[in-house]
């Protein structure tokens, strides 16, 4: 009997055992993959409250498509749309997205590691891996530092900038106390976050020739789009630009340049457009004009009507949406860093530098790589999605390349084709902003099962360019 039950207990433990093995294969171990888990668990849940009774307005409330869509757009901090935002949803499907918005600008393991910090006090080592590698942190030790930061700017920007809509909702246009704190809560999260979301069906465009709406919201786009990182070291040391690292001077060089040739781009090809800017005193043209820069760039307002731009000008605004701002903050696109790094190998290449140096420092050869491999996978993954989507729906190329960029960049502005896309269109645009809030790169390595470390080298040998 004894022998029997020995036998037993061996038979369950190797049953446990092989349970627990087969457990951890399912699981995943690389911070970037649970950092994609988090996303999707994050926009599942979204899905769930959106299709509730009570989130929409109507009898039949939201399908899960709306409401998959509307979910990924928030999470992703978008601001695409295929239903009327303030129509269609009620005022708990608006907080819902509200939600959605601050944990998915934030991000969702910081979110998760700041709720341990503020609860328990102390982070683990997985967790602490997690929120280092969704802040972009130097190290294991100053996670629980940062953290606390992100949130502190957060709240103070948030805060600020909600009280200023609010006072120019409540003496400007007459809300009541509780309707102008619920859009300066709700723009201004949407603002910091580049989520563009609004509680208007035509987005801002009721508030062109207003700067005290108008200007705000950019500032507060602007501080979101250049970073986290940029931003502590700007308060560290603000007075002191020589010590500034490549990074911030990069973000800092390149947010400048890319706002001012946005603007005179915009201004200009619009100026005479009576459907945008033309119908506008000049001032407002110009405010019009840097307004949508600064949007184009990261966030998903519009104070003019995208759908009546000409060509050119969307040609021009999938540019900057494709750049996007600086890395480690709520911005989109493929980040000011990543070009900024390809424009300056190209011009060491020209001038037959032997290195690639900015700002007095070398960079790294590690660098390179990392940037032309995430350039040329957003290349192709807009290529072929823009492709794929010309098979299936009849509008123009101009209008869906414009569609696709947004969505990748995690814009979220649109020429007004988006609730016109066949399901399968849909569901293109979904991937296109979980993939672009992921970043290609970090996408990729969630995907891998395992890393290959080569243990040996081929033979150098070059082949003919050009």
């Amino acid at each position: 009997m004894a022998g029997y039950s020995r036998s037993l207990a061996e038979l369950q433990g190797r049953q446990a055992s092989t349970l627990r093995k087969a457990a951890g294969r399912l699981v995943p171990r690389h911070p970037a993959q649970l950092i994609a888990l988090g996303f999707v668990l994050a926009i599942a849940v979204g899905t769930a409250l959106l299709m509730l009774p009570a989130s929409a307005t109507g009898s039949r409330g939201a399908s899960l498509l709306e409401a998959l869509f509307t979910a990924t757009s928030a999470v992703c901090v978008t601001g695409l749309i295929t239903v009327d935002t303030p129509v269609f949803w009620t005022g708990f499907g608006h907080a819902v997205i509200l939600a959605l918005i601050q944990v998915g600008g934030f991000g969702v393991m910081s979110f998760g590691a700041l709720l341990g910090v503020l609860t328990a006090r102390r982070l683990g080592l997985r967790s602490r891996m997690l929120a280092a590698t969704e802040t972009k942190s130097t190290g294991f030790g100053d996670v629980r530092r940062v953290l606390v930061g992100v949130l502190l700017i957060t709240v103070i920007v948030e805060t600020i900038l909600t009280v200023v809509l609010m006072l120019r909702f409540l003496l400007g246009y007459g809300y009541t106390p509780g309707k102008a704190l619920w859009h300066g809560l709700f723009h201004s999260v949407s603002a910091f976050n580049n989520a563009g979301f609004a509680l208007y069906s035509d987005n801002l465009m009721g508030f062109v020739s207003d700067p005290w709406i108008c200007l705000p919201i950019a500032g507060a786009v602007i501080i979101g789009s250049l970073g986290f990182p940029v931003l502590f070291e700007l308060r560290r040391q603000y007075r002191r630009p020589v010590h500034w690292s490549m990074h911030t001077k990069i973000v800092l060089a390149g947010s400048a340049v890319l706002l001012a040739g946005g603007t005179a781009f915009l201004t200009a090809a619009e100026w005479t457009n009576p459907a945008t800017l033309g119908s506008l005193p000049p001032g407002d043209r110009i405010m019009g004009g840097f307004f949508q820069s600064v949007i184009t760039r990261t966030a998903g307002f519009n104070s003019i009507d995208i759908a009546q731009m000409h060509p050119v000008s969307w040609m021009g605004m999938d540019i900057l949406m494709f750049i996007g701002g600086g890395p480690a903050g709520t911005a989109g696109g493929l980040k000011i860093t990543t070009f900024a790094v390809l424009f300056f190998i190209l011009a060491a290449e020209l001038r037959g530098d032997t290195a690639v140096n900015i700002f007095g420092k070398r960079l790294s050869r590690a660098v390179h790589r990392q940037a032309i491999t995430v350039v040329l996978l957003a290349i192709a993954l807009v290529t072929g999605s823009t492709m794929f989507l010309m098979l299936i729906t009849d509008f123009g190329q101009e209008r869906i390349l414009f569609e696709v960029v947004s969505a990748f960049a995690t814009v979220g502005l649109s020429t007004g084709i988006t609730a016109g896309m066949p399901p399968a269109g849909q569901v293109v645009l979904i991937l296109l902003m979980f993939i672009g809030r992921l970043g290609p790169v970090t996408l990729g390595t969630a995907l891998a099962l395992r890393t290959r470390p080569i243990l040996y080298e081929y033979p150098k040998e070059r082949p003919l360019i050009g």
